[in-house]
């Protein structure tokens, strides 16, 4: 079989392709930053804080702050109420401090924000959807780094859309919190009036910004490359018998 000669100023493969281990780095370390907020944001209890109503003359107010797992409640003591206030807080203020997992994770704790059957969906789904997430984020850590061995770039395909579809899940899960924090504040059968959204809301808000762009990245970065030249893929072929 005779040899091919590259033409003139083709590029040569090895040229071609010595960027790309390191366009994989760069990309795979902004995928662990954007995996460790999503960590932060699965495990931690400041996705939204509610405040309920202030009665007259009170001294002392109860405002929540809530995660995937586990509810904070926080009784604030107002030295000087003031009477244009109508909501408790803000939470960074001192006072008793107390936390619990919701009652539909463990039997055994109770907690009366989520009694509703409609939150109590909300919660568990959110939940749920948030694991996904976490579980496609590991499968794709455990691909690119499989991939950093020789001949093993076929991985890097996989492990892009695991990425994205983790992504995907965590904003899944942060619309459904929204929806359920949205739904508590509307409904009569609840006393919170006023809620905003914590650190751990915008930490899954920036991992899925992090992750689903990464991994579209990563699928570009993993796919072969396009012939710059016309003659490139002329000069590839293979010789006919």
């Amino acid at each position: 079989r005779i040899p091919r000669r590259a033409r003139p100023g083709a590029p040569v493969p090895s040229e071609m392709d010595e960027s790309k281990p390191l366009k994989v780095r760069l990309t795979f370390s902004v995928i662990l930053v954007g995996i460790s907020l999503l960590f932060a944001a699965v495990v931690t209890d400041h996705w939204a804080v509610l405040s309920p109503s202030l009665e007259e003359n009170t001294t002392s107010c109860e405002a929540a702050h809530f995660g995937l797992w586990r509810l904070c409640t926080k009784r604030i003591f107002m030295q000087e109420p003031s009477p244009k206030e109508k909501s408790c807080g803000p939470i960074s203020l001192p006072g008793d401090h107390n936390c619990s997992y919701f009652k539909h994770f463990t039997p055994g704790e109770t907690s009366e924000i989520f009694e509703v059957t409609t939150q109590k969906e909300y919660s568990i789904s959110a939940a749920a959807i948030a694991i996904f997430s976490v579980g496609f984020a590991i499968i794709g850590t455990i691909c690119v780094l499989l991939s950093f061995r020789k001949k093993r770039d076929y991985l890097l395909k996989p492990a892009s859309m695991f990425y994205t579809f983790a992504g995907l899940c965590i904003i899944i899960s942060v619309e459904v919190m929204r929806q359920s924090v949205k739904r508590m504040i509307d409904s009569k059968e609840t006393a919170w009036i006023k809620y905003s959204y914590s650190w751990s809301f915008a930490c899954a808000c920036a991992a899925f910004v992090l992750l689903f762009v990464c991994g579209i990245a990563l699928l570009l970065i993993a796919l072969p490359r396009f012939p710059q030249n016309p003659w490139e893929t002329c000069m590839d072929a293979e010789p006919e018998h």
